[in-house]
């Protein structure tokens, strides 16, 4: 080979090796997007940073499953680390396709599909290698501590639940923002002891009304007495029917192929409804439904097309619909832990921006997030009912007085004790701090002097709970009229809220199901253990509530969706 040919065969090399970049890095930086909005809520690529709720994945690819040390993996990924699984290119798109396939019993909740989607995200991900990691997900990772933190206190531990204990968590009470380190520290699930129960109040019985493999997220309870489930990661909604109310005695599926279904809410409300809404990921169905059916009549009609720009971070949408039924209500968590990267002005004037997304209203990637979101039933009529609230996992029209209520799972990374969940009215119109504020006129201090124009105007919650809890699914207790089961009076109108339980806190609480007070249909700012009883020790639990609803006799339902358990609350002993 002369020196000309070779200059020429060096010179194709390199042109192929620049195609071969211009090829990849796109699919690097699509990747990395993908990354951004669906997965970076609980996991961090940053070397150096905090666990999240989900194993960091720096260095991932060549890494032996289940292998980040300290990490709290479940039983079923920890397994696949001890029979010698890699984390190659195969094996994540193996498991990304169908976590749960792969691995059973993985608390990996969902895959991706999408073979184009997916083959961008391991692209990614294969990149993250060597010394130190780009600051890419920096905004929803836990911020590394400061040098004077203290270590996690056992002060609100799950330790200290016990049913009857009755908490008020004042907004005087809150800790220093930093007062402990930012923890990362998931609860392993373990296997439910052979038979083991929850612990619940004095005067009542727990007992398994269902088991599902598909570990559903959501109950509701159709007109009938039918238990309606929402199975997110199987992508289905499935129905229980029960002639005893103690048990259910059949169970099947009801729809089929829907995007991470979550929030349901039959309409018009009633004996008579017509339709299932279904809330997914990033748009809302309706299935057509007549009271009794236990298999959809009609292939789901799609009635928002998409919620947000952004489909990642939090995904759970949870709906309903005003008491006069005339307005769809659904939320929509932030796409991000504190939107540290939007920057400090919309793109266009700041009076103009907030006429049009509301008081408040984040922008870029957090555009239309962390909202309340209000339509017509038929999906039209857009408009902004509420902003500031990070994540409305519960979201609930109270019966008696059509007020809108929310569970807000805060904020993380600013200790174990601030700020606190909450639980509070929503006002049309209001805004609830975040990012910029908590619990009232508190200024985040990672976004300080970012928005003084907004201190004075974030509305402070009614009930505050304890910081990292991550209040889920509730309802309001009223006992259906003849109901069997009904709960004594003084229970009538108070809300149940299910606490999912903390990772990120030193020391794990929640895992829990409490009672809010309520006075006239006003919450006292109290609340009180109802069942607990689901955590082994400061690292294992073996079940985690998500959702409530009150059966047609009047009992209370739990949905459990680590142990893939309904669980049963009734007057008894």
């Amino acid at each position: 080979m002369n020196a000309h040919t070779t200059l020429l065969h060096a010179l194709m090399l390199a042109g192929l090796a620049t195609v071969s970049v211009a090829h990849a890095a796109p699919q690097v930086a699509t990747g990395r997007t993908i990354f951004q909005n669906n997965c970076a809520s609980c996991h961090t690529v940053d070397t150096g940073m905090a666990q999240m709720a989900g194993p960091g994945l720096f260095g991932v690819v060549g890494r032996k499953a289940a292998g980040v040390a300290g990490f709290n993996y479940s039983a079923a990924l920890a397994k696949a680390g001890a029979s010698g699984t890699v984390w190659t290119r195969d094996e994540l798109d193996l498991f990304l396709l169908d976590p749960a396939k792969r691995v059973p019993g993985t608390m990996m909740p969902v895959g991706v599909p999408d073979v184009k989607q997916r083959g961008a995200l391991i692209d990614y991900l294969t990149s993250l290698q060597g010394a130190a990691a780009a600051a890419t997900t920096t905004s929803a990772a836990p911020a590394l501590a400061k040098a004077d933190a203290q270590p996690a206190s056992r002060a609100g531990a799950w330790t200290e639940n016990q049913p009857g204990k009755v908490y008020h968590i004042k907004p005087t009470d809150l800790a220093a923002p930093f007062a402990t380190d930012s923890a990362g520290n998931s609860a392993r699930v373990q296997a439910r002891p052979n038979g083991t129960l929850p612990t619940v109040m004095p005067g009542f019985t727990v007992s398994v009304f269902a088991q599902d493999a598909d570990k559903p997220r959501v109950a509701l309870r159709a007109p009938n007495g039918d238990v309606f489930l929402a199975a997110t990661g199987a992508g289905a909604i499935k129905v229980l029917r029960s002639r005893d109310g103690k048990k259910a005695d059949s169970a099947g599926v009801f729809a089929t192929g829907l995007a991470r279904p979550y929030g349901m809410a039959f309409w018009p409300s009633g004996a008579d409804p017509q339709y299932l809404y279904v809330a997914g990921v990033n748009s809302v169905v309706r299935i057509p439904y007549r009271n009794g059916d236990l298999t959809a009549r009609g292939a789901p009609e799609t009635v928002i097309a998409e919620l947000s720009e952004t489909s990642g971070g939090h995904t759970t949408r949870t709906l309903a619909f005003s008491k006069d039924g005339k307005t769809l209500l659904l939320s929509i968590g932030s796409a991000t832990n504190v939107a540290a990267d939007i920057g400090r002005t919309p793109p266009v004037p700041l009076a103009q921006w907030e006429r049009e997304h509301g008081v408040g209203g984040a922008w870029g990637i957090e555009t239309d997030r962390a909202t309340v979101m209000a339509f017509d039933p038929d999906g039209k009529n857009r408009r902004t009912f509420a902003t500031g609230l990070r994540n409305c996992v519960g979201l609930l029209v109270l019966p008696t007085t059509g007020d809108v209520m929310c569970n807000v799972n805060e904020r993380d990374a600013l200790g174990d004790n601030l700020p606190p969940d909450y639980l509070t009215r929503v006002k049309q119109g209001g805004f609830y701090g975040w990012p910029w504020y908590y619990i009232g006129d508190n200024e985040d201090p990672r976004l300080a002097g970012h928005r003084p124009d907004l201190k004075g105007k974030t509305i402070t919650p009614d009930v505050l709970l304890q910081a990292h809890s991550a209040p889920l699914g509730m309802v309001a207790y009223h006992a259906p009229k003849g109901a069997t089961s009904a709960f004594p009076k003084e229970y009538e109108g108070d809300v149940f809220v299910a606490l999912h339980g903390s990772w990120n806190r030193g020391v794990r609480t929640g895992y829990k199901v409490v009672r809010v007070f309520m006075k006239n249909g006003v919450p006292t700012g109290q609340y009180q253990d109802f069942m607990s009883g689901m955590v082994v020790s400061d690292r294992d639990v073996w079940g985690r509530p998500a959702a409530v609803e009150v059966a047609r006799d009047g009992a209370l339902l739990v949905v459990d969706d680590a142990g893939g358990t309904l669980w049963r609350v009734a007057p008894g002993r």
